[in-house]
């Protein structure tokens, strides 16, 4: 095989955004999947118009559309009680950012873009293990478990959380967060579905625990997502995360969280880890993209929207760092993505990690929190401006982040309608 212009490393969601957006600019591009044959596991996944916007310039939204579903609020309650603690209204959100937030099933959005990816001509190659990377005199070279060897002018490394091209940039590992996700689809025609209101997309916050639902494939399925933290994974203990301890985790939850539990598939569940955020992306001609350079937290759902805007922004660097001959100044290329892409990421993953620990307060901190959320206006997007607009592509094109609003200024009561205050436990 004669040598492509790229290689892209790993058939995932970002993998085969890179690869769509790179062969747009011109590029023969050659993907190389680990496993037997391309397929995503998982359920639902939403999709803010910061990628929507990026899925409409690639010409893929309306049948993104069509797969999906395009909700009309976003709902947040308390998973004790059960009452709404504020609302998105999704359709004036939409007018605000100019695209619509969307929710469609993981494998549905792979299916897209990996058939987007064959219609463009990737070159596309399954059962191709990479362990590992090295820079050459023009380009750089990827080794795969068979021994077999891929040359490209660059490589772009999408290979997940336990990426072996991030060792050539940073000596770290995955850091556990404790939180163990259930999934869990339920079919329209039960009861549980009928009774849902399938046009809100929800999330029960609890004690160190919360609770998603949204509905699916034009209203096919409901999605649902139990997560918790795992007492076993705070003792140290490998089997973490079990059947019975999802159960102990939402008992004090109210009767629609738990009434969902049955419906979780119980035999598979997905430990909940992030890295910390990481400047340099760039190692001679390799590149780190999606979960390889950032996997976050899911609280702010945007791990895969992160990899989509990744390959989106190479892409357009591509473009304005190409000669009229076709050749690419892939120093400066590299260069301008790096210098806008981590530091958005960064906020991302430090922002995620924050609201999961919004979200899982007990005591008179939830009550704060309560206070607070029950007084935004359903109409503020002071919280979301910075992330739902335009993908930046330079560093000025950044917009500044949120002002957060302290716990402490929520005034909360007892019974008795005497103030009570957080001790440095968190505790009354």
């Amino acid at each position: 095989m004669s040598n492509p212009d790229v290689v892209v490393v790993g058939g995932g969601i970002g993998g085969l955004g890179a690869a769509f957006s790179l062969t747009r600019q011109g590029l023969s591009v050659r993907l190389l999947e680990r496993a037997p044959a391309f397929g995503e596991v998982g359920a639902g996944i939403q999709l803010a118009p910061n990628c929507t916007r990026i899925l409409d310039d690639y010409g893929l939204l309306q049948e993104a559309k069509s797969l999906g579903v395009v909700p009309d609020a976003m709902v947040m309650r308390d998973a004790v009680d059960g009452d709404e603690l504020t609302r998105i209204d999704l359709r004036d959100l939409e007018n605000r950012y100019g695209y619509p937030y969307m929710v469609i099933h993981r494998s549905d959005l792979h299916g897209l873009l990996l058939r987007a990816c064959e219609r463009a001509g990737v070159e596309l190659i399954t059962d191709a293990q990479v362990t590992s990377y090295e820079n050459t005199d023009d380009g750089a070279r990827v080794t795969l478990a068979s021994g077999e060897t891929h040359e490209a002018g660059v490589v772009i490394a999408g290979d997940g959380l336990h990426s072996v091209a991030r060792k050539l940039l940073v000596d770290d590992e995955p850091v556990s967060s404790a939180y163990v996700a259930y999934r869990g689809t339920v079919p329209a025609e039960l009861p549980r579905v009928r009774s849902t209101d399938l046009s809100e997309v929800v999330v029960y916050i609890g004690p160190a625990c919360h609770f998603v639902h949204y509905g699916l494939r034009g209203g096919e399925l409901l999605n649902q997502v139990a997560v918790f933290e795992s007492p076993k994974a705070l003792a140290g203990r490998e089997d973490w995360g079990t059947p019975d301890e999802l159960d102990a985790a939402f008992a004090g939850t109210c009767d629609f969280v738990r009434d969902g539990l049955p419906y979780m598939w119980r035999d598979k569940w997905w430990r909940m880890f992030d890295r910390d955020p990481v400047m340099n992306w760039v190692h001679g001609r390799i590149a780190l993209l999606g979960d390889s350079a950032h996997p976050p937290l899911q609280y702010i759902a945007q791990g895969a929207i992160m990899a989509i805007e990744d390959g989106w922004v190479l892409g357009e660097h591509v473009a304005r760092n190409r000669a009229e001959d076709g050749t690419v100044d892939w120093g400066a290329a590299l260069a301008a993505y790096e210098a806008v892409r981590p530091e958005h990421c960064r906020r991302v993953l430090t922002t995620s990690r924050k609201w999961g620990e919004l979200w899982h307060l007990d005591g008179v901190a939830r009550e704060q929190r309560n206070v607070l959320l029950r007084a935004r206006d359903t109409y503020d997007y002071s919280f979301t401006d910075w992330l739902y607009g335009p993908t930046a592509l330079t560093p000025d094109e950044e917009p500044p982040m949120f002002t957060p609003i302290p716990l402490s200024s929520a005034a909360v009561e007892d019974s008795k309608g005497e103030p009570l205050a957080l001790t440095g436990s968190g505790t009354p």
